[in-house]
Parts: C-alpha cells; structure tokens; sequence
C-alpha cells in the first residue's frame, strides 16, 4: 500500500470518527439539557461513550471501504485493465458487463461504450491494413508493366511498330494508376464530406442516355447489344455530377463483364415518387457472398485481379446514392449476369 493511500484511510476514518462524535455528542448535550444528572455517572460513562464511537466509526469506514471496493475500485481495475490493453495495441481488449453489480450501473454503461468504441476502432484498424495492402498490390501491377517495357523500349533493333505498342502499354498502365489514386481522393473526399451535393432539377433520361452515348465504341468492339427502355423525361433533384459518377461506374461494369455478343439492358422509369434506374448484363454474374460485399471498399469477385479494376468503383456508388438519400440494389446469378437497380426520389414538379 502506498503512502498516499494510507493518509487516505486515516483521513477517512478520521472523518467518520469526527462525524460521528460531533453527531452523538451533540444528541446527548439535547437530551440531558433539562435533566438533573450527577457529573460523576457523566464522566464514569465518558470512556464508554467514547469507545463506542471508536467502534461505530470504525465499522462505518469498513463498511465504506467494502462498498468502495465492490462498485468503485473492481469496476475502475476492470476498465483501466482493458485501457491498458488497449493503449498497447490490442483492439481485442473487451470488458465483461456482466460482473457489474448493480450499484455500479453507471460503471456498466461506461464499459459498453468502451467496447463499441473498441469495436469501432478494431473495425478502423482493419479497414486501414486492408486499405494499405490492396493499394500496394493494386499499384504494383502497374508499375512492374511500367518498368518491364521501359526497359524493353531500351533494347536495340525495335521496330516502330513494337515501340508504339511498348509505349502504349505504357501509357495504359499509367492510365490504370491516374484511375486508382482519382477514385481514392473521391472516396476520402466523400467520406469526409468535403463534397457537398450541388442539388439542382434536371432530366434523369436525358442524363443516363448521353453517358450511354460513351460507351458507343466499347460496346461496338465487343458486339454487344443494347436495349434501352426509358421514359421521356423524369425529373430529379440531385446534383447531377455525382449521379454521373454513378450511371459511368454502372455502365463500366455491364461492357467489362458482359462477353462478345451479349447484351446490357437499361430502363429508366417512374415509380411513385422514385425514378429508378436499371442496368442489367448478361455477364459472368456473382455468388451471394460476393453480391453482399460488392459496395465494400476494394473487394473484387475476381480474386486473382484478372480484370481491370481497382474494387472502388462501387463503393463510390454506393456512397454517392447515399448522399443522395437514394437505394440501391443488386440481383445476380452465376453465369446469368447481374442487375443493378438505383432509386433516386423524383422532382414534385
């Protein structure tokens, strides 16, 4: 025990022994006050008196010093045992709320505080060791393309024809790494809520079909076939550079998954007062694990990385339809393809 600690238990025994003699003394200086007593019965039950204070103050301060122990010191043990964990790095740390008594009910909601906070940073933790490892692998593939045919560029006896094809290999590399660092600036920007929606009315159908409209070579090469049921005009209120992003993701996806010779189907159309956008391919599809992590931060069906894509795309969509206070959904089939569906709240216009 330390030297503090016991100055702090005499001061507490003397405080309940000074109480104590203050509140009996004062109790018999009243009851006596009006009464004839001999002084000598006074001073031959003086050192009686006395004693029993002694006494009562001690057991008051043991039975202070029992209910301190039990509501006060366990649970404080309990909580900086698990701060202690924590501040070394164990995000693991979790306190038992179950041994709190009820006295200590404040102790108790204290402590599950202390385990959602830990939850939520264990979760952080995670989130930023992934963040880390999927950047790295995701950067480094671009930059082994880079340096392979830089130093094939090098070589002698290359053809005009071999240098612009290294060179273009290049250029698609450095193309695939301007995408992943401009999608991870978006996400930080939009989960930090640097970008603020610039709402305004305008034309659903019209938006959706000029971004179909960049995609007309992409889906000519690969022969894919493209029905399109829209209605006239549906009117929104969003800001329609943020729903870009979302309808060019969308339909990035469709080409890249969708085989030659298949076909992407989109509708948009009115549904009380949401207008909801479809795109539907006829693509590889998915497993339901994947459909449930699809909106997640660089998850990718496609394990090996064969695919171009940097698992970010739509998690951006997924952020944006949220800051339009918007849904959306997924239906997908292995080997049948996917359908993603988008509900933006219409103009009351």
């Amino acid at each position: 025990m330390t030297k503090e600690r016991r100055g702090f238990l005499i001061w507490r025994y003397a405080a309940f022994f000074f109480l104590i003699s203050f509140v009996v003394t004062s109790s018999f200086l009243l009851f006596f006050h009006s009464m004839n007593i001999d002084y000598s019965i006074l001073a031959q039950n003086a050192l009686f008196t006395f004693g029993n204070i002694f006494l009562l103050s001690l057991l008051c301060c043991l039975i202070e010093w029992v209910v301190r122990k039990v509501t006060v010191d366990r649970p404080v043990k309990r909580i900086r045992e698990a701060t202690g964990r924590m501040r070394s790095g164990d995000f693991s740390a979790r306190i038992d709320t179950g041994k709190f008594t009820v006295a200590s009910e404040d102790f108790s909601r204290i402590a599950e505080d202390f385990n959602l906070m830990a939850e939520e940073l264990s979760n952080t933790t995670t989130l930023r060791t992934d963040f880390v490892s999927n950047v790295s692998h995701e950067l480094k593939t671009p930059l082994a393309v880079i340096r392979n045919y830089a130093k094939m560029l090098q070589s002698d006896g290359l053809t005009d024809g071999q240098r612009t094809e290294y060179a273009q290999n290049i250029d698609k590399a450095t193309q695939r790494m301007t995408a992943l660092i401009t999608n991870i600036l978006k996400m930080n920007k939009l989960e930090n809520q640097q970008i603020s929606p610039k709402v305004q009315e305008y034309d659903l159908t019209e938006q959706v079909a000029e971004c179909l409209l960049a995609f007309d070579d992409a889906l000519e090469e690969k022969q894919i076939d493209l029905q399109c049921d829209m209605d006239e005009r549906i009117l929104v209120n969003a800001d329609p550079e943020l729903l870009t992003l979302v309808w060019n993701n969308l339909l990035s996806n469709a080409v890249k998954f969708t085989p030659e010779g298949g076909a992407i189907q989109v509708t948009v159309r009115p549904e009380k007062e949401w207008a909801v956008v479809s795109v539907a391919d006829t693509g590889c599809g998915m497993d339901k694990e994947t459909g449930k992590r699809i909106f997640d931060k660089f998850y990718q069906g496609d394990t090996s990385h064969a695919t171009e894509g940097n698992g970010l795309g739509l998690a951006l969509v997924k952020r944006v339809v949220d800051l339009t206070e918007g849904q959306i959904s997924v239906q997908s089939e292995v080997g049948k393809g996917s359908t993603f569906t988008v509900s933006i709240r219409r103009s009351a216009a």
